[in-house]
């Protein structure tokens, strides 16, 4: 208000800030707009963002944010590295293979402190671990191929043989009972509980300790606008928190909006199945808050993908990541003193 004596310009500065719409960003400033771009299609396993978007903790950062659905037909990574999105879901695994390919991406959280990928199998046939998938046929994807079963090879003496094309339907599964299936364990067991209570592995359990929903963003983006990713991630944690064990209705009501195949007993049984199998708030995020990541576990896991041949010795995973924006402790003062486990509200 440069040229106005102080009292006017206080009343003008009071009249503009009245214009303003409501839910702007602090001190009345304009929300920067960011894009974010999900794995897959709208599911509890996203819910956080959702939350975030649905109680306005987004806009409270000073954030307007679209989420991008991912799907068969995106791939988001590919968006966020052409700088079509500003920010994109992944996994360390992921991030890892960027950094062999010269994409210049980096994680800057891990919303996922397990992966949620599990093997499946019927019930009464003897499988009580991983080990026991032994001699089943073992329906997996070209990209689980490649990534977590070469990681079971080496762990349970797998073989190549055991393996056909998942085609992403439980149904050769489902009519196979000397067979197993991949999965995530907020999703394929639910769909195929229908009067058979399947047998579910969560790979993280067994020790592939990959971090999942991770938050990417480009280096030049984590360079120019870091308070920027820090009041994404901030307010992306505070609305994981809000999903778990507040009121996650709003959210689930965008997520149903934006994928009508998604029910409300779906949702249900994946935020609770996320809280029992400590998906989110496991490990470290029990004191550094939602999205920790460690710099002991990270090499660790890189060790491990090296000698089951899922990635070259020669890549240097530090640039596939940073700590800056985490192990804030950030919403920890939201976490319930009693966790209401299996309940969405």
């Amino acid at each position: 208000m440069r040229g106005f004596p102080t009292t006017l310009a206080t009343v003008a500065a009071g009249i503009l800030l009245a214009c303003l719409p409501p839910g702007d960003g602090a001190h009345g400033q304009a929300l920067d707009k960011v894009s974010f771009g999900t794995a897959w299609l709208a599911e509890a396993a996203h819910g956080g963002f959702y939350q975030a978007v649905a109680d306005g903790t987004y806009r409270k950062h000073g954030l307007d944010v679209t989420i991008v659905e991912g799907g068969p037909q995106v791939n988001s990574q590919l968006l966020l590295a052409v700088g079509k999105l500003d920010f994109a879901m992944g996994d360390m695994l992921q991030s890892f293979d960027t950094v062999r390919q010269g994409i210049p991406t980096i994680a800057v959280a891990a919303m996922s402190q397990k992966d949620p990928q599990v093997m499946i199998a019927h019930p009464d046939r003897g499988v009580d671990s991983l080990k026991d998938l032994r001699g089943l046929t073992l329906f997996i994807s070209q990209e689980g191929f490649t990534t977590f079963f070469q990681w079971m090879k080496r762990e349970f003496g797998l073989l190549d043989s055991q393996v056909k094309p998942y085609v992403f339907s439980p149904q050769p599964f489902l009519v196979d009972p000397e067979s197993a299936m991949q999965g995530y364990v907020t999703l394929e067991p639910y769909a195929i509980d229908n009067g058979m209570k399947p047998k579910v592995f969560l790979l993280a359990d067994y020790g592939f300790n990959n971090y999942a929903t991770l938050i990417l963003t480009r280096r030049d983006t984590v360079d120019r606008k870091a308070d920027l990713v820090q009041r994404f991630v901030d307010a992306s944690i505070i609305g994981w928190y809000n999903y778990l064990y507040g009121d996650n209705h709003a959210a689930n009501a965008l997520i149903k909006g934006k994928n009508p195949g998604m029910t409300d007993g779906q949702l249900a049984y994946s935020v609770a199945t996320m809280k029992q199998s400590g998906i989110v708030d496991s490990g470290q995020a029990k004191e550094l808050g939602i999205g920790a990541m460690d710099d002991t576990r990270i090499a660790g896991f890189f060790d491990e993908m090296v000698k089951a041949g899922v990635v070259k010795a020669d890549v240097d995973y530090r640039k596939a990541y940073t700590l800056h924006f985490v192990n804030k402790k950030v919403g920890l003062d939201l976490y319930p003193s009693t966790p209401r486990s299996g309940s969405t509200r």
